[in-house]
Order: structure tokens, then C-alpha cells, then sequence
């Protein structure tokens, strides 16, 4: 006679137990699948993994020691196993996540790219309140900068937006008061930024006036207000910055303060 086999309580699903479809609105649709469990893992990876913060800021949380497991205050390297040890951040323990999902923002001046702000100001979450999953930022956009922001709660679509290696090139339309046209060729080179080197894919002047211009410029990585360093480094003032586009996805239409679901041709696109 067969065993009857043993049920897991193991709810947690990862990117691939989803089979992300385009609804009849252009909005993600989820299907679920159980996964059996998959053994300790580090720390920052499950809270990456189950949508708590990218895998940078988990290691944030780790040091600021914002996480127990098992009571215990963690620290970073640290591996336990979800589903059987007790991990808690901020007096919450992490759970299973219910669905994946993805937001475009356009994130307008004046607010900071970041879940809370010590100092009180607006965040990128004042302005998704009304999504109903908590999602976190992929990436930053300083205060004064504007356009494309992902959020997320999938850890793995975070990681393969934010690291340079996984080649999801940004673009930026910069207006600038200066030489630009003087600049331009420079833009393009190599440049020293806190000695390192970093380069631009590509450096285009697309409107000149006679005090500045407007660049598309395209970067591979994104250092700490790479574009404004770069800038100032060719003797240009940046007056207006705004992100245009994140690998496959495009602002378009979207306007200020404003945020859609990715379609499900979007997602599949980030994964590759």
C-alpha cells in the first residue's frame, strides 16, 4: 500500500514558482505553486527573497541590527532557514509573500528614494500607500532627481536591476548650464569620480542653447549621483535630471507621482 505523502507548510514561493501573464488591463497576473523547502540560506538572501528590502539593504538592516533570529540579534553571513527559524525585523516576523508584484513610478522631485527617512522628509512610499503589498525601491534617485523608479517586493528582480553585471543599461535626460557642447565629447570618455573610472555607454547633446543643453546620457552601473559627478567634472551644472528608461521599460506617458503595474511582457524582459 502506497504512504500517504506528507503535506508541507511550507508557503514561501520564489521568481520562478510564478508564471507572470499579461491580464485584459496590461497588469500583472500571478498563479501560485507550492516549493519544498530549500535549507538554510543567508540571512540578507531570505529577506531579499520574501520582499522585506533589496539584498544591499537587508545587509543595512543586519548592521543596524533591526533583525533576530530566533531571538537572537543577526548578524551578517549568518544563515538560518526559513520556515523553521524565527526571523524578525523591526518586532516583525518575516512572512511567506503572497504575490509578487511591480510597480513603475514616476518619482517626482522632493522626495528621497528610501522606505523611511530619519530626518522626516517625503519618501517614494508616501506615494504608493494605496498599492496594498509592501514593496520596496530598486536603486536611488536622489532628492532632486526625477522619473523611472522600480519597486518591488521580488528580491531576485531587484538584484538583476541594480547590478551592473546583469547589463540593464539606465538612461537620463539632463539639462545642464555650461560649455555643453565643449563637454560633450568629454561626457563620453572615461572620467574619475572618487577614484574610480567610470564611462558612459553613450553621451548625446540633443538640444543646445546658448547658456547649456539637454544630454541623453546612458549609463552601465550607478554610482552614488554618478550623472551629476560626471557632469561637474566637464564644468557643467545640472539643473534638471530625469530617468527615462530602466533596461526594457520606459517612462512613456507616466506622469509625476503617478505609478502602473508592469506588464507581464516587462517582467520576462527584466528576468533575461
Amino acid at each position: 500500500m502506497n504512504k500517504p505523502r506528507r503535506k508541507s507548510v511550507f508557503t514561501s514561493r520564489s521568481t520562478g514558482d510564478i508564471a507572470a501573464e499579461t491580464g485584459a488591463r496590461g497588469q500583472v497576473q500571478e498563479v501560485e505553486s507550492r516549493e519544498p523547502r530549500v535549507g538554510p540560506q543567508r540571512v540578507q538572501k531570505i529577506l531579499s527573497a520574501h520582499g522585506v528590502a533589496s539584498r544591499r539593504n537587508a545587509e543595512d538592516l543586519i548592521r543596524a541590527g533591526r533583525v533576530t533570529v530566533n531571538g537572537l540579534t543577526a548578524h551578517l553571513g549568518q544563515s538560518a532557514e526559513f520556515g523553521r527559524d524565527e526571523i524578525v525585523v523591526d518586532g516583525k516576523p518575516v512572512v511567506s509573500r503572497e504575490k509578487l508584484v511591480y510597480i513603475m513610478l514616476y518619482k517626482p522631485r522632493g522626495y528621497v528614494t528610501t522606505i523611511r527617512d530619519e530626518r522626516g522628509r517625503k519618501t517614494v512610499m508616501d506615494l504608493v500607500e494605496d498599492i496594498g503589498i509592501r514593496v520596496f525601491p530598486v536603486g536611488r534617485l536622489d532628492i532632486n532627481s526625477e522619473g523611472l523608479l522600480l519597486m518591488t517586493n521580488d528580491g531576485k528582480i531587484a538584484n538583476a536591476v541594480a547590478h551592473p553585471s546583469f547589463g540593464k543599461k539606465k538612461t537620463y535626460e539632463v539639462r545642464v548650464r555650461g560649455d555643453a557642447a565643449g563637454a560633450a565629447q568629454k561626457l563620453s570618455g572615461p572620467i574619475m569620480i572618487n577614484n574610480h573610472v567610470v564611462q558612459a555607454v553613450s553621451a548625446k547633446l540633443i538640444d543646445y542653447m546658448e547658456d547649456g543643453g539637454l544630454f541623453s546620457i546612458t549609463i552601465g552601473e550607478g554610482r552614488n549621483r554618478q550623472i551629476r559627478k560626471m557632469c561637474e567634472s566637464c564644468g557643467l551644472e545640472v539643473m534638471y535630471l530625469k530617468r527615462v528608461s530602466i533596461g526594457p521599460l520606459l517612462l512613456g506617458t507616466l506622469k509625476p507621482g503617478k505609478w502602473r503595474h508592469l506588464t507581464g511582457e516587462e517582467v520576462r524582459k527584466l528576468r533575461t
